[in-house]
Parts: structure tokens; sequence; C-alpha cells
């Protein structure tokens, strides 16, 4: 049976799409917390459930080009594009959960805090933008530059854990909402892990090198 480039195409492009989904997914989950905007939040909850159905089309679409004997470079193509779709579910996971945190707060009063939320999706959702450009046009120095970025989101998360917890401290009536910013926080963190994940993999599929854990044997 000869590969099936076609497939292999189409593939790729399920891909894609997924990945502007999940873009989209958590931006708009953010905004439903920065706007108190439920409509937002609803419509992130729906593109979770769309990015997850394309998770599923794109497993069963890799499992039929793996039954064809591809050649190594499709081999690497299909596997990291199936790893790939699971980080993309994951950023979906993890933007439901922020939307499902700011319906919460939205019923609580608007706490001041010094988070800058805005600022830390900003950055996550470049990074995971870089790592799939990375991955698409095999620009490994891009994938290779996304990966240090992570350190800076942890250290803001860090920062924020540390501001909310001062906050609780200060007043029991703050816990609350002290916690659901402390998730939300954690999300966008977690999101800027899955970036990285994907970078990692851009490496991967065009340099055929594992770079995850670096210098450990």
């Amino acid at each position: 049976m000869a590969f099936d480039q076609q497939t292999l195409d189409q593939y790729k492009e399920k891909l894609l799409i997924m990945a502007s989904h999940a873009e989209s997914v958590v931006s708009h989950a953010v905004r439903a917390h920065l706007d108190r905007d439920e409509g937002q939040a609803r419509q992130a909850l729906e593109t979770d459930q769309t990015i997850d159905q394309f998770e599923i089309q794109i497993d069963r679409i890799a499992l039929g080009l793996l039954s064809q004997a591809p050649g190594e470079f499709e081999l690497r193509q299909i596997t990291c594009g199936m790893k790939i779709a699971s980080e993309l579910e994951r950023v979906g996971d993890e933007a439901t959960t922020i939307a499902r945190r700011a319906v919460e707060l939205m019923a609580l009063p608007p706490l001041s805090t010094p988070l800058d939320i805005a600022e830390m999706t900003f950055l996550a959702n470049a990074m995971l933008k870089d790592a799939l450009d990375a991955f698409v046009s095999g620009n490994t120095v891009l994938a290779r530059g996304v990966i240090p970025r992570d350190k800076q989101i942890d250290e803001m998360n860090k920062s924020y854990q540390d501001n909310l917890t001062s906050l609780m401290e200060e007043s029991t009536e703050n816990i609350r909402r002290c916690r659901h910013l402390a998730i939300i926080s954690k999300c966008l963190e977690r999101i800027a892990d899955h970036a990285k994940n994907i970078a990692e993999d851009a490496v991967m599929l065009h340099e055929a090198e594992d770079i995850r854990h670096a210098g450990v044997e």
C-alpha cells in the first residue's frame, strides 16, 4: 500500500485548525474573567468541546496513517502531531477551568489584586503561537527560543500565588476570591508548560533530537 500523502496533509491541516481553536479558547476564557462577561465564558466552554472532537478525529486519522508503513520523517510528523493534539486538548481543559472560575468570580465583588492576568495570558499565548509556528515552518531556532520563556511565567505565577496568600491572610473575606484567582494563574502557568512541550516536539520533528529534560541521562 502506497503511503497516502494527501491524508497526511489533511491531518496537518486539522491539527492547525485545532491549534487555532486552542488559542481562541484561552483568549475567550481570560476575557470572560477580565470583563466579567458570562457570554465569553460560555463561548470558551463550547470551544473546548470542539477541541475535544478534533483530538478524537486526529487520533483516528493518525492510526490509519501509521498502518501504511510511513517513512522516518512522515512517522515523526504523525507521532509528534498526536502528541501536539494531546497538548492542545489539555490547553482547552485549562481554559475551561479559567472560564468556570471566572463565572464563580462574577458572583462575588471584584477584588483589587496586583495580578496582571492580561500580561500573563499574552505571554502564554505568544509562546503557544510561536511553538505552533515552529512546528509548521520547521524553524527550530524559534522552537528552542520558546522553551526558556516558560521560566518567566513560572516566576509570575509564583509571585501571584505569594501575593494572593498575603491577601487571604489579611482577611478571611478574601479567601474565596483569592482561591479562584490562584487557580486561574496556575492554569495559565500550565498553558505555558504545554506550549513548551509543543516547542520540544517541533525540535523532535525537524531535528530528530529529543531535548526534553536536557542534561538528564
